[in-house]
Parts: structure tokens; C-alpha cells; sequence
């Protein structure tokens, strides 16, 4: 009886498993090829539903109007290309089962899998020398784009945009080509500019705007060697501008500028001319999945020895992801062109919404060729106080003590409030 029992279930396990063989082995074509995807490797409703170009959300071209809502669901589908089912598939293929050939990548914390259910199509046609799809899944854009010749050599790109709203969903990168970059645009933006965000005085380059895609800009994102000039976007709608860098990644990241606890869109000329001199700094935040960067001036410092008056700012990016921040103290002298990166740190709350406080400090050289520790606080500063290689301690936001060439120093502030703030490092 034992024996028998046995037998009935390996027949039935045995039966099974050819079911399963089946379905694995069933064929892949019921759409017709899948270009660069890789081979099928399981059917379910599910699957095939999120996989089914003709299931696709194709949002009406009016549609933002009358939503409440100024983020990517209400993009319309846009492109010469938004009825190939064929080029739409082997999108959605890719995106499910890349093959061994095609080039991928995503920004830090960005799931690559396929969709969990229909994506929203937000652009299908021709860019320069591709074919080019943009998808939205409510979290993430996925940029697929192919050879016009055919699917060998095709890429998949992954942005992370879960909760973008007005600016931050204001445009996605289509294409880059020869050192320039064209942005895909939100249906309410009216007008798209470009400037250099170094020179606050050389104003603005319109940009035409043809179906929601900008002309070319100059992109700094791939560029090599020193820089000099940092172009970004410059993108108005109804309710005012505001700034977009292209940082390297699908969605460019939104320039503020002020207090971090009240920041401001970063067009406005107080916050264009804070900007200027940190340009260049953007170059630290590139592909890290940024979302925003802001830079605070928060403190102005006389120098010693008459050397005039410095500026201190303070820039911040915070991310896609929540984690990966990046923060930089930056020091400017009078007639210099670029500031100068005195601290670093990542993953820190200083300088944010949640701690609108930084302590930072730098070892200058006067005319007459003496040293000095400079260190300036926010306003909100009672005291600092230098530890190490170089001691001295004064009240108010501000310090400035002779020093040795090379010194070491730790800081120490003292809040209004009697809490302790440390120099960022």
C-alpha cells in the first residue's frame, strides 16, 4: 500500500512538473519579437497585462487642466511614435527582462524591475539618432531608447520620482547629444530659457519649445576638465520660474535658494547672485539621485589684515531616496570667481529643515602673508570656540584667530538656545 501510494505521488508530482515545463517553454511571440529583451521566462495574466502595449495609460492632452494635481499622472502622451505598437512592446520588454546586451542603469535607490501593472506613456518617437520611450509607473521613469537601425546597442534608464510635484516634475531629460541636452516638458510650462547660473548678469537664452521639447542647452553634466560656466534650465508656468540643473540623471534637480528652513526658487537676483560663485560646486552632486539643491548664504565674514568682507554659503542636496545627502560649506573671497569647499559631509541633518544650523571653518592667508583660522556659524551662533592645533574662542557667529600653515583645528559652537553645534567636517 506504501509502494502504491508512493507511485500516485510521483506520477502526480511528475504531472506537475511537465504543467510547469509547459508554461516555462510556452512561446514568446504572441506579440512578435522582443528586440533586445531577454527570453520569456513566465506567463500570468498579471505579466502579460503590464507587458501589453495596447493596455499602456495614454493620458488626454487637456487633461492637466482641469486636475488639482501638477505631477507626471497628468502628463499627456506626447511623440510621433505613440501608436508603434511594435517599438512601445519591445519598450516594455526591455523594461520587464533586459538582456545581456542592453545598457542599464537607475539612480541610487531606484528598483530597475519590471512594472507592476500598465505604465503611463508619457513619450514615444525619434530623438537624434534613436528611438526613444518614456514610461511612468507612479514611482519611477524608465527611458528606453534603440538604434534607428535597429535594437542592438539599445539602453534602459531608471529615475526614481515617487512625490514630485510643480518643479520637480517640470521636465525629463530626452536626449543628450554632442555636449547638449533636451528636456521633454510638463504640458503647463509655458515658456523655457537657458542661463548660466555662474554669471547672474549675462540674463537669459530663450529656448523654443515645439510639443512640450526645448531646443538644445549646453548640459554640464558629462562635461570634463575645469569648469568655467554651469548652464542649467530655466522653466515658467503659471505660477512663476524656477531653476533646473541637469546633474547626469532623468529628471534634473530643483535649484532653491535661502534659509533651509524657508528656502525660495533660485531665479530671483538675491538668490542668483548667491549661486554664482558655487556654480561649479553642483559638479560634487552629480548621480546621486538628487532631488533638490539648495544654497544658504548664511553668514558674512570681514577679513583680517583688511582684506575685505567673505561669504559663507552653505549647499545642500537631499535625494530621491530620503538617504544620501550631501553638504558642502563653501568660502568666497572678494574678486575671487568661484568659491572655495571647506567641509564636507554626507548623511548629515546640518543645514536642512530638520537642524537649519552649520559651523564651519578654513584656513586663509592675508596679503602681508599671515595665517589666520576664519569660522563662521549661522546667525543663529552665540559663541565659537577653536580646539587642536589652533585655540581661541570668541562670542557671536563669527571667528578669526592667528594660525600655523597646515594647523589642524576642531570647532565648537554654542547655539542661542544652549545647544551645541559642531564644525562640519
Amino acid at each position: 500500500m506504501r509502494r502504491r501510494r508512493h507511485t500516485k505521488a510521483a506520477l502526480a508530482a511528475a504531472a506537475a512538473l511537465a504543467v510547469c515545463g509547459a508554461l516555462v517553454a510556452l512561446p514568446g511571440d504572441g506579440w512578435g519579437p522582443d528586440g533586445a529583451a531577454a527570453p520569456a521566462y513566465a506567463r500570468n495574466p498579471a505579466a502579460e497585462a503590464a507587458l501589453d502595449p495596447g493596455r499602456l495609460v495614454k493620458v488626454p492632452p487637456a487633461a492637466w487642466k482641469t486636475s488639482a494635481r501638477t505631477d507626471f499622472s497628468v502628463w499627456p502622451a506626447r511623440g510621433d511614435r505613440t501608436d508603434d505598437d511594435a517599438l512601445l512592446r519591445r519598450a516594455l520588454a526591455v523594461w520587464a527582462r533586459p538582456g545581456e546586451r542592453v545598457r542599464v542603469s537607475s539612480t541610487p535607490g531606484t528598483p530597475s524591475g519590471g512594472p507592476a501593472g500598465p505604465p503611463q506613456l508619457l513619450y514615444a518617437g525619434d530623438a537624434a539618432t534613436a528611438r526613444v520611450v518614456i514610461l511612468y509607473d507612479g514611482l519611477r521613469i524608465a527611458r528606453y531608447a534603440e538604434p534607428k537601425d535597429g535594437t542592438t546597442g539599445a539602453a534602459l534608464d531608471f529615475a526614481r520620482v515617487d512625490g514630485a510635484t510643480g518643479a520637480e516634475a517640470a521636465a525629463v531629460v530626452l536626449d543628450r547629444a554632442d555636449g547638449n541636452v533636451r528636456y521633454l516638458t510638463a504640458p503647463w510650462v509655458s515658456k523655457a530659457a537657458e542661463r548660466d547660473l555662474s554669471k547672474p548678469g549675462a540674463g537669459l537664452m530663450d529656448l523654443t519649445l515645439a510639443e512640450g521639447i526645448t531646443s538644445p542647452l549646453s548640459s554640464p553634466a558629462t562635461r570634463s576638465g575645469a569648469c568655467t560656466t554651469w548652464n542649467v534650465l530655466e522653466v515658467s508656468d503659471a505660477s512663476g520660474s524656477y531653476l533646473l540643473s541637469d546633474l547626469g540623471e532623468l529628471v534634473p534637480a530643483r535649484l532653491t535658494a535661502g534659509r533651509p528652513t524657508a528656502p525660495k526658487e533660485a531665479t530671483g537676483a538675491e538668490a542668483l547672485r548667491t549661486w554664482a560663485p558655487f556654480a561649479c560646486s553642483l559638479g560634487e552632486m552629480r548621480a546621486r539621485g538628487v532631488r533638490s539643491v539648495n544654497a544658504w548664504a548664511y553668514a558674512r565674514q570681514p577679513l583680517p589684515d583688511a582684506g575685505g568682507q567673505a561669504g559663507w554659503v552653505c549647499t545642500r542636496a537631499d535625494t530621491w531616496r530620503g538617504a544620501g545627502s550631501r553638504v558642502l560649506a563653501q568660502f568666497h573671497t572678494p574678486g575671487g570667481l568661484f568659491g572655495a569647499v571647506t567641509a564636507q559631509a554626507d548623511d548629515v541633518a546640518a543645514c536642512g529643515p530638520r537642524d537649519p544650523h552649520v559651523l564651519a571653518g578654513v584656513l586663509w592667508k592675508s596679503e602681508p602673508g599671515t595665517w589666520y583660522l576664519l569660522a563662521a556659524g549661522d546667525k543663529d551662533t552665540a559663541s565659537v570656540r577653536a580646539t587642536g592645533g589652533v585655540s581661541g574662542s570668541g562670542e557671536g557667529n563669527l571667528l578669526a584667530v592667528p594660525a600655523r600653515q597646515g594647523a589642524q583645528a576642531g570647532l565648537e559652537g554654542t547655539l542661542e538656545d544652549g545647544r551645541s553645534v559642531h564644525g562640519l567636517r
